[in-house]
């Protein structure tokens, strides 16, 4: 685990014991380590009488992000969920330093042995040869080109691309291969490779949907402190329109009474922009993010954390999640019918596509292998 962070949880045992005290750290999402679900050990909380406990977590000095090659064999992932308008995904991080509370990827930092809490945020992966497996993979005989999802896992442009720029070493194969490639992201770095974004996008082979959850720079710091602030992802949109690149707004995810409220404001903030097709997404909270978001609230939102939790689960059939296809990303009953009706109003009513339909598609048919002719000589 990271220096200072022991992986501890209170004792449910029935026996006396003392909570836990917060983790929480400046620029960091989640306020606890929660233990990594596949080890058979876990270690509890203790007090010595003394108040030791609480003392020895005070004052937490900061907590640095620490990078680890990814040695992967492939760079691109398949799934055949109905809910996901692609088949194929690639993600040059596992973790992400944006440190999003409600992050649906989080569980999947424990497959690593890595908890999804604090560690999903500061113990990150990275793939080194991803571009050169893409590469490998788009020369196979028969590989058949539909749209890539860069950024389905985790945001391909959070801080540390800037250094190691693995997201424009994979824009830069797409490009040559006439690729299709969708980018989901939180940052405005995507402005650093406009260059590439416009040649892919005069193709019809890009399409950039920058996802935008509040207009709240207070409440944004808190839920994803260190994304971009929304006003700059909304500029980042305004810019990238201008150079010719299709973007897209993602209101992802609706969390009641949180920032639901914002919606109708958030899609016209987009339209604005420039975007010309939108989505949105409810609250997932899968596996361990049920526990890192109630510990969320109970931090920074104590007295509406109930009602929160209420309404969500409203939406889920009583429970805090519903992992059924076709129910997880909008949800059931009044509450999330009614949040689809609003989504439904406002589209119309601002001439938005939903993403990923109608004139939005993008080209699959540019796909070329370059230097493939020369092996006919």
């Amino acid at each position: 685990m990271p220096d200072g962070i022991p992986n501890l949880t209170p004792n449910d045992s029935g026996a006396a014991c003392f909570a836990m005290p917060s983790l929480a750290r400046k620029g960091r999402g989640a306020v606890s380590n929660p233990p990594v679900r596949f080890k058979p050990a876990r270690r509890e909380a203790f007090d010595d009488g003394w108040a030791t406990l609480e003392q020895s977590f005070a004052e937490l000095p900061p907590l640095p992000t620490s990078l680890t090659e990814d040695r992967a064999k492939s760079a691109l992932s398949y799934n055949e969920s109905p809910d996901l308008g692609f088949d194929r995904s690639i993600n040059p991080y596992r973790g992400c330093e944006h440190g999003c509370i409600y992050c649906y990827a989080r569980p999947s930092h424990a497959y690593l042995g890595f908890s999804p809490g604090l560690d999903f945020e500061t113990r990150l992966m990275f793939k080194p040869d991803i571009a050169a497996l893409l590469e490998k993979e788009l020369r196979k005989p028969g590989y058949q080109p539909r749209p890539i999802a860069l950024g389905a896992n985790t945001d391909p442009y959070q801080p540390v691309e800037r250094q190691l720029g693995l997201t424009r070493a994979v824009l830069e194969v797409l490009d040559r291969f006439s690729h299709p490639v969708t980018i989901v992201t939180k940052s405005a770095g995507v402005l650093r490779d406009v260059d590439i974004l416009q040649r892919l996008a005069v193709r019809n082979l890009v399409r950039v949907c920058l996802s935008v959850t509040t207009l709240d720079p207070a409440l944004a710091r808190i839920m994803e402190p260190r994304a971009a602030t929304p006003a700059r992802r909304l500029q980042a949109m305004r810019e990238l329109t201008a150079e010719g690149v299709p973007t897209a707004i993602l209101a992802a995810p609706m969390i009641p009474a949180v920032n639901d409220m914002e919606l109708e404001k958030l899609l016209e903030q987009g339209a604005a922009a420039g975007a010309t097709s939108a989505g949105y997404v409810l609250l997932r909270l899968p596996l361990e993010i049920k526990q890192l978001f109630e510990e969320w609230l109970a931090r920074h939102m104590p007295d509406r954390a109930a009602r929160v939790l209420s309404l969500i689960r409203q939406t889920r059939g009583g429970a805090l999640y519903d992992s059924r296809f076709g129910q997880r990303q909008t949800g059931s009953g009044p509450y999330a019918e009614l949040l689809a009706r609003r989504f439904a109003v406002a589209m119309r009513r601002l001439g938005l596509e939903k993403r990923g339909g109608g004139t939005g598609a993008l080209d699959c048919t540019r796909f070329a292998v370059p230097g493939a002719q020369m092996s006919l000589f």
